[in-house]
């Protein structure tokens, strides 16, 4: 939403009502993978490291998220399970783990960054006209 312009992490924080270091605990990951860059110095802070067309929605998520499982059977004991591959409702909960990845597949940073004045005003951002 503040493209082109550099976004600072108090600002941010402040905006979602979230600590300091938490965001940079979810800044982290996203700079690795290249999808926001950070600049350092008094005038530092953050960017899209692409463009926000080419940044899914899932590819965030994945990356932020510790994981997507509806219950212990596809968390990390879902290989140790001896009816994960007879048990219907494991299959129904893949199922729906699945739609629910195809359908934030579809979306792109920029398709949820949409500007309107309300987005701007509810995250403090000033627009230039």
């Amino acid at each position: 939403v503040n493209e082109p312009e550099l976004s600072r992490v108090p600002q941010i924080a402040k905006a979602f009502g979230i600590s300091d270091m938490f965001l940079f605990k979810i800044i982290l990951p996203l700079t690795r993978d290249g999808l926001i860059q950070t600049v350092r110095g008094r005038r530092g802070g953050i960017r899209l490291g692409r463009p926000a067309n080419s940044i899914r929605l899932a590819d965030v998520m994945t990356l932020t998220e510790d994981g997507f499982a509806l219950s212990e059977c596809q968390g990390h004991e879902r290989d140790t399970c001896p009816l994960r591959h007879s048990c219907a409702y494991t299959a129904v909960l893949d199922d729906a783990l699945n739609a629910f990845m195809a359908v934030i597949g579809q979306y792109s940073i920029a398709d949820l960054a949409q500007t309107s004045p309300r987005l701007h005003a509810a995250l403090g951002i000033e627009v230039q006209a």
